[in-house]
């Protein structure tokens, strides 16, 4: 009786997989088609950046996106926590939280009808939802229409947000777990539309590297040894592999373009995780304190390489 319960629950979680998979794929379809196009409309009351004074130009503008838990205009609850921070302790950055990276028409999953229906039933779909889409971004047959449509997203919003292609001004794409995915696809598009000096900071990032980040000025990668999805990432992807010496990452990593923090004992989700407000370090501070400091050191480091060198390469 156990064994065919068992059973059951696994065909259901299969089937269930297969529709979601199948889901995944047809908004990056539908984009490519032209059927929909993206909305960057927002509810009353949100804006579109925060941050620095939309009046003038911040020294920055900072694109977070989110992991898989993002299914709202506004972030996830350690998403909100990592951009306050960023917020208040360096106002001179123009922050934008509200892209949608797992969708390719930038609707946001729990305002589609047949969703919210879902999420007061069985919540752990809409996890399955973002998880799929991810694997659709790293899927060569559907990337380069991913990465567009995401990159596509990325520049308008910049562009309400105040920003001028050609000014110079450095772009910082801050990405959380499966935003790493994304992060690392948009850049192309982003480099095609805006040309700005453009520079990825990925934490506990899990993404294919099949990307070609040629037109970024660099990657950091935040880590740690305790983070079991991120180094999940680097077993099943062989891009990930040295092997692959032509991968997008690969190239990267041989040119000197990544470069590693650790953030150790930080695990990648709980109440230790990179973004954990309890959790506290030798020295007296939380785990997101130093996250937070670790993002703001970074991204003046590269304010300061971007003014020396004059503005972005190509």
């Amino acid at each position: 009786m156990i064994g065919l319960a068992l059973l059951l629950l696994l065909g259901g979680l299969g089937l269930v997989l297969i529709a979601e998979a199948l889901l995944a794929r047809y908004e990056v379809l539908v984009y490519a088609a032209g059927w929909r196009t993206p909305t960057i409309s927002r509810p009353e009351g949100t804006s579109y950046a925060r941050g620095a004074d939309p009046d003038r130009p911040p020294a920055a503008y900072l694109v977070y996106l989110d992991g898989i838990g993002k299914r709202r205009f506004h972030d996830t609850r350690d998403g909100g926590r990592l951009v306050k921070a960023l917020i208040n302790r360096a106002p001179e950055l123009r922050v934008l939280g509200q892209v949608q990276p797992y969708s390719p028409l930038a609707v946001p999953l729990a305002d589609r009808p047949v969703w919210r229906w879902v999420r007061r039933r069985i919540g752990l779909l809409l996890f399955l939802h973002n998880v799929m889409q991810i694997f659709v971004a790293a899927d060569r047959r559907y990337r380069p229409l991913y990465n567009r449509a995401v990159g596509a997203q990325i520049a308008t919003e910049l562009r309400v947000a105040g920003y001028r292609p050609d000014s110079g001004i450095p772009v910082v794409l801050l990405s959380y777990s499966g935003g790493a995915q994304v992060a690392s696809g948009a850049v192309n598009e982003l480099w095609a539309e805006l040309r700005s000096p453009l520079w990825l900071i990925t934490l506990g990032g899990f993404h294919n590297g099949a990307n070609d980040i040629t037109h970024a000025q660099h990657l950091y990668q935040l880590t740690s040894a305790g983070d079991w999805i991120e180094r999940v990432g680097t077993w099943i992807f062989p891009q990930r592999w040295r092997l692959f010496r032509w991968s997008g990452w690969n190239r990267a990593d041989r040119e000197g373009k990544i470069t590693v923090h650790g953030l150790d004992p930080a695990t990648h989700i709980g109440p230790r995780s990179y973004i954990a407000p309890e959790a506290r370090l030798p020295d007296g501070r939380s785990h997101l304190d130093r996250t937070t400091d670790t993002v703001i050191t970074l991204i003046r480091d590269c304010l300061s390489l971007t003014t020396e060198t004059g503005g972005p390469r190509p």
